[in-house]
């Protein structure tokens, strides 16, 4: 994988955001593999295509690609809010590269790939909306919150300059798959409950590490009334996903 930019062709834009727009999406058209199958290359989606960069010719995933010249912190600036909570209620979101490059080396430094199914409400943020002023008022964009994603689903491609096998990318990916087999609306509450296992920061946790985040999940499902419950029967939803193994009454560990 060659972490260089391309530099061909951009010359003509007088915009260093088009540049490096139009170098990074051709970066990744010459290095993304998919992680779902085991095409070596992914394909440009057509000019024009809402929310989608690149599609797999093999099994037609949709990815998605945002690059930034800041290092990658625990908000991406995304499109608008209404659209991507409609996406995600309806299991339409696309797997998302993000992507941070060096503007003084004009290289990649670092790619982080998110599943599309590691996608919740819970990890949308509403914007303010635009000024009256603006050429676009009253418009509501989000930000999709890094941090509200389990780490396992934050899946480094490239880390620091240096990338990671395909092998190795397909294999976080196809740990974490099973997860696509639950309902939306049930895979919201398995991933708020496995982002608070894994902020715990232990592999080995009691019932009770996880009851005192009781209240910080109960504001993510306002509608549930039985939180302590829910808790329960998502831990157990985890271990039949083999993420979870169970050590005894109240205790687990991350497998």
């Amino acid at each position: 994988m060659d972490l260089h930019l391309p530099t061909a062709g951009l010359k003509r834009y007088k915009s260093a955001s088009q540049r490096a727009r139009v170098g990074t999406e051709a970066w990744g058209a010459s290095n993304f593999f998919c992680p779902a199958c085991e095409s070596p290359c992914l394909q440009s989606a057509p000019q024009g295509t809402a929310a989608i960069d690149y599609f797999c010719p093999s099994c037609d995933s949709p990815f998605q690609l945002k690059s930034q010249s800041k290092p990658i912190g625990t908000r991406i600036v995304d499109a608008a809010y209404s659209e991507m909570k409609r996406a995600i209620l309806g299991d339409r979101t696309p797997n998302l590269f993000v992507l941070h490059y060096d503007l003084d080396a004009w290289a990649v430094r670092t790619v982080l790939l998110v599943p599309h199914f590691a996608f919740t409400l819970s990890t949308l943020e509403k914007r303010p909306p635009l000024a009256p002023t603006a050429r676009r008022a009253g418009w509501v964009g989000c930000n999709i919150l890094l941090d509200k994603i389990p780490m396992h689903a934050r899946i480094s491609v490239v880390s620091e300059g240096t990338p990671r096998t395909s092998r190795d990318v397909r294999n976080s990916y196809n740990r974490l798959r099973p997860l696509e087999k639950l309902q939306v609306e049930k895979r919201g509450w398995t991933l708020d409950v496995l982002q608070v296992v894994q902020s715990l920061g232990k592999m080995e946790f009691t019932l009770a590490d996880v009851y005192a985040h009781t209240d910080a999940l109960a504001k993510l499902h306002p509608k549930n009334a039985h939180v302590r419950d829910k808790i329960r029967q998502q831990l157990q939803v985890l271990r039949d996903l083999n993420l979870l193994e169970f050590l005894g009454p109240g205790s687990y560990r991350l497998a």
